[in-house]
């Protein structure tokens, strides 16, 4: 195994961690504004999948599907904020919590009610195959398909930094991310806040990546969009490599666990995560 075959894996790894970035975007954002760790994410990734490809075998086309999908997510968050969160505002955190695990449970329940359970293939058009160009030249196979997800990935999560460092909105989402009171002192209206915040979630549930998105959170901090977008990568790039150098050495399978492993451990070296702040509290 030389240079080159590390660079493949460690490129494949990190072309990975950019979607794990976007997705763990979607829970920063909503923890930032309602201090509520949305359990139910994956549940909406699931039911955007569901909902694409139901569309898309009802006769949609490509490009009418996925902004179809776009609008019915971002009225189910609409949906959700308004008759959960709402009238959860100022309770117990714990309340907050379980009514997303609930909510989680009944997203799910909804899709298969919906669209059915039965396992749907989708053909994007892209073969994952390396690309032959890198292959010749360099000596590297990268996977198109990896590669055209990851770049579509990248510009979205570019166009959520400009749209929070840039617009009008995004900087009131950062105000009332920094302090709830403060924000409405000033005239920001929260509740159209949350109501922002929870749509563009729902839209970033379009993405189909969802499962490695707590230890993303985790490495980086969960009030982070920095941290969610370098702990993507490290989360992408660690599994890949783990699972080619230390995967023959524990049988296998590995990938799918170490993430977790790792976020375990960093858990106790770094508790609030690589940007998260650090808690400190006067007795």
């Amino acid at each position: 195994m030389g240079w080159q075959f590390f660079l493949e894996v460690l490129v494949s790894g990190l072309l990975a961690g950019v979607m794990y970035s976007l997705v763990a975007l979607g829970f920063v954002l909503i923890y930032k504004a309602s201090g509520v760790f949305k359990f139910a994410q994956g549940a909406m990734v699931f039911f955007a999948a569901l909902t694409f490809v139901g569309l898309h075998e009802k006769g949609l086309p490509f490009w009418l599907a996925l902004p179809a999908t776009l609008v019915v997510m971002m009225l189910l968050a609409r949906v959700v904020e308004f008759a959960v969160l709402r009238p959860l505002v100022n309770q117990p955190q714990i309340a907050l919590f379980m009514a997303t695990i609930g909510l989680a449970f009944f997203i799910e329940g909804l899709a298969q009610m919906l669209w059915g359970a039965a396992v749907r293939g989708l053909d994007l058009g892209l073969q994952d195959e390396p690309i032959e160009w890198i292959s010749t030249h360099i000596g590297m196979n990268i996977s198109k398909f990896d590669l055209v997800a990851a770049g579509v990935a990248a510009i979205l999560v570019a166009v959520l930094a400009a749209f929070f460092n840039r617009t009008r909105i995004g900087r009131a989402l950062r105000a009332v991310a920094d302090d709830h009171q403060a924000a409405l002192a000033v005239g920001i209206p929260l509740r159209q806040i949350w109501v922002i915040v929870w749509g563009v979630a729902g839209a970033v549930a379009l993405t189909f990546v969802a499962l490695k998105a707590l230890p993303v959170l985790i490495l980086g901090g969960f009030e982070s969009v920095a941290g969610a977008i370098v702990g993507g990568l490290i989360i992408g790039a660690s599994e890949k490599l783990a699972e080619v150098y230390l995967g023959p050495y524990v049988g296998g399978g590995i990938e799918g666990w170490f993430p977790y492993v790792l976020a375990l451990l960093f858990l106790l070296v770094r508790p609030e995560g690589l940007f998260g702040e650090k808690i400190i509290r006067r007795i």
